[in-house]
Order: structure tokens, then sequence, then C-alpha cells
């Protein structure tokens, strides 16, 4: 499909720099334009790419003021990559959507399938479970027995959703997503760990997102809840009887313990670690790495381990990397001080 910089412009309430004709089918990377495309420009960095792309339209933020002569129509917005994301979010509804169940999958005859679902081959849909109109289910996934998965989601291949879980709706969960795997609890004995058997569910609220190989583990008793809107990068662990606040996201490798409470709008950092049965605040940052040992009020931005707030933390990295000088310098201060003792005991 062909749209014109008008078009786009009225769509995203932009203001046109240029020819409101000109007329685009692709999106490319404002360094890497082509004639034909949509670019977008809101880091700084990229500013010099602007003056030689052959992208034929780039959005930019409205305070962009060129330096030199621009080929390419701009489109001036509030946010361009706001703006991005809702023509990108507008590119993937216009494209077709499968329907129909394959002759290959099966599913189970208690099962509840919604209008224009589409079930790919070797997928298992098991006895009374529920699937809402609109959903796509791909090739190799699994959703057990009395699970419940909403309107308009999206399950990529070898997606598992264990038995009597639930997926709200506009969820998409990506390949090798778990939901509702056992969490891990033992109870120690003289021979070794029993295994505590996990009789809860998982439950996820409207438009979550889970990346690929990210695992959401069933509660013990309960749920363990992932709350609306929240977004979960690959290779997450998330154990039994959490729950994630609303709207919070999460970086890959990060893992939380159980029965951790995560509050709303928290943005969390690659590889960081959360212990269990604390509390995480609303609106708290948490950088790279950090390893949280206890509770944190919310508003906090922390990181390091323990973390602590970010100007500390790079002013003690300073100090951090200057410690064997120091080291030194305080030897030899030692040494000046026991010889000057000396000196002054004679």
């Amino acid at each position: 499909m062909e749209f014109s910089a008008k078009q786009i412009a009225s769509f995203i309430q932009g203001e046109i720099i240029g020819d409101e004709n000109a007329t685009v089918h692709t999106f490319a990377k404002i360094e890497e334009g082509m004639p034909g495309a949509i670019s977008f420009l809101s880091n700084p960095k990229y500013t010099s790419y602007i003056y030689d792309t052959q992208s034929s339209i780039v959005l930019v933020n409205k305070d962009f003021t060129p330096e030199h002569d621009v080929k390419a129509t701009l489109i001036k917005v509030e946010n361009a990559y706001e703006s991005l994301a809702k023509l990108l979010n507008l590119y993937e509804m216009s494209k077709p959507k499968k329907q129909g169940v394959d002759a290959l999958a099966f599913v189970a005859p208690s099962a509840q399938i919604g209008e224009n679902v589409y079930i790919g081959a070797f997928a298992y849909i098991g006895e009374n479970a529920v699937i809402g109109d609109n959903t796509q289910i791909y090739p190799h996934a699994f959703v057990g027995d009395g699970a419940k998965v909403g309107h308009n989601c999206l399950l990529y291949s070898h997606v598992n959703v264990y038995h009597d879980c639930r997926i709200g709706h506009e969820c998409i969960l990506h390949s090798g997503a778990v939901i509702g795997a056992d969490g891990f609890g033992f109870a120690p004995t003289a021979e070794g760990y029993d295994k505590i058997p996990q009789i809860g569910i998982v439950i996820l609220e409207d438009k979550v997102e889970i990346g690929a190989n990210t695992c959401v583990d069933r509660a013990t008793m309960g749920a363990t809840v992932i709350r609306s809107g929240v977004k979960l990068d690959n290779l997450i662990q998330v154990a039994h009887n959490d729950e994630i606040g609303s709207h919070t996201v999460i970086a890959a490798q990060a893992g939380i313990a159980g029965s951790t409470k995560v509050g709303e709008w928290c943005m969390i950092g690659g590889q960081v670690g959360i212990a269990g049965h604390i509390k995480i605040g609303d609106r708290v940052g948490l950088g790279a790495q950090s390893g949280v040992p206890s509770s944190i009020k919310s508003g906090s931005q922390l990181i390091g381990t323990p973390p602590c707030d970010q100007k500390t933390f790079f002013k003690s990295s300073v100090v951090y990397r200057r410690l064997p000088e120091m080291y030194t310098e305080l030897s030899n201060l030692r040494k000046e001080l026991n010889e000057l003792k000396q000196l002054l005991n004679k």
C-alpha cells in the first residue's frame, strides 16, 4: 500500500515541510533510507543523516530546525518516535490475518473457539480451553486444559500456556514463552527435597507482551499476576506468586524471586535480580545488573548491588577504579607515620 505525506500528516496530526504529495510504501532507518520509504529522527546522534538520507519522508520533532537543505519531505510532530509507533501499528493492522483451524491442529471437542480464529498446524488446544475472537495461535503452540485466551491475542510457535491459566485480551506471547510452569517449591527433608504441589495459576491481564523464552511460573496457591500493559523482554524469570504492576517494563535476563510485588510504571534494566518476599514501589527505576535484596520506596531511581541512587553509584564507581592507587598511598602514609613515631620516641 502507498500513502502520501498529506495522508500520514492527517493521521498523526503533523505539519508538512515540503511536498505533501510525496508517497511512501515502506519503512527504513534514516541512515539506510531509500526512495519510497519513511524514516524518523528523534535521537540527536543521528541528525547528520537527515541531510543525505534517500527516504522520501522523515518524521521529526517540532523543535527540529535543519542547518542545511533537506531533500526529504519533513513531517513535524510532538514526538517522532511515538508517531512512528502509531504508523507501524497501522501498517501491521493492515496486513491480512490468517483464519481457520489447520487440519493438522488438535482442538479438543469441549474447547470453545471464537470467531475469526487461526490455529496453525500441530497446535494443541486442550479440554475446556477457551480461545477468544480474532486470536491467532501459530503452529506447535500449546494451550492446556481449562486455559483461557482472550480476544485479539497472538501466540507464536512453541508458546506453552499450562492448564487453567488466564490470558487477557490483546496479549502477545513470543516463541518459547512458558506461562504456568510449576513454581520452584521444594521442602527439604533428610532424604532430599520433596516437591510442593503448585496448585495456583497465572493471570495475564490485557495488553501484556511476553518475550521469547520468558517464563512466568504458576502460584503455589492463588495466582501469579501480570497486570495490564506490562511488557516483558526475552529470557526473563517471574517466579511463583509474584505480582507485576500495570505498565511496568522489564528488560532481558532479569529474574524476580517468589512472592515479590513490583509496582506500576516501573522500569527494570537487563540482568536485574530481585529477591523474594519484598515490595518494589511504583515508578521505580533499576539500572542494569542491579541486585535488590530488600523493598524499595516508590519513585526511587537506583543502580548497583545493593542498589543506591545513581549519582552516588557513579561517584562510587570513580573511587572504586582508584582503589589500587589509594591503597598504595595509604601504605606509604602508614610507613611514614611509623617512621615519625620512631623518631619521636627517640
